[in-house]
């Protein structure tokens, strides 16, 4: 009787499981088409002529529209971000896209001759993950993961894991271990991230 019951189960939820499938291979290979065009999109900039100051603006414009940054921000300041307040919130946010761009846009002149090929593309949970080898001048190729949310409706990157490294999740452990050496003030790390701008400006 258990086991008829098992079958009845998997008979009712067939159809269902039929109706995923495509859903997921679709979510797969949006996700691969987002990233190609946005891989092009960055090598033309990391590769490109122009001014330091032209190619921050471009990548500038690439994280805005492709990038889930806000999302990424929040996550990588954890519980933290429920305790501070709306105005460290988005005093918060405005910094971290900053320090995102900074971060991005400091190596630019070491990445001439980038190239890159895209991989697998995979639905993992409600995200997608296309993998990708880099390539640059004299080094070892480098595996590059990239994980996209809604890719069937509204892609955005909230993550790029290198060699198995989540970065957002290094980023997250960075600030957690800042915010546990300064008594968990968010005005603290407020302050550091403002300096890091204003430096590398």
């Amino acid at each position: 009787m258990i086991y008829r019951r098992h079958l009845l189960t998997f008979a009712a939820a067939s159809p269902l499981l039929a109706a995923s499938v495509p859903a997921r291979a679709q979510g797969a290979e949006k996700a691969a088409a987002f990233m190609a065009s946005l891989g092009d999109q960055l090598v033309a900039v990391v590769n490109g002529p122009g001014s330091a100051s032209s190619k921050r603006a471009a990548m500038s414009r690439i994280i805005d529209t492709q990038v889930d940054v806000d999302g990424i921000g929040k996550f990588c300041l954890g519980r933290f971000w429920r305790t501070a307040t709306p105005e460290q919130q988005k005093q918060y946010l405005k910094l971290f896209h900053e320090v995102l761009v900074t971060n991005i846009t400091s190596k630019l002149g070491e990445y001439q001759g980038v190239t890159y090929t895209l991989g697998r593309s995979r639905m993992q949970d409600e995200d997608a993950v296309v993998s990708s080898t880099v390539v640059r001048p004299n080094n070892p190729p480098t595996a590059v993961d990239w994980v996209i949310s809604n890719p069937t409706s509204d892609p955005r990157v909230i993550d790029v894991i290198a060699e198995g490294t989540s970065l957002r999740l290094t980023q997250r452990q960075d600030y957690a271990s800042y915010l546990a050496h300064n008594n968990n003030s968010v005005e603290a790390l407020i302050s550091a991230m403002r300096n890091q701008v204003s430096q590398s400006s």
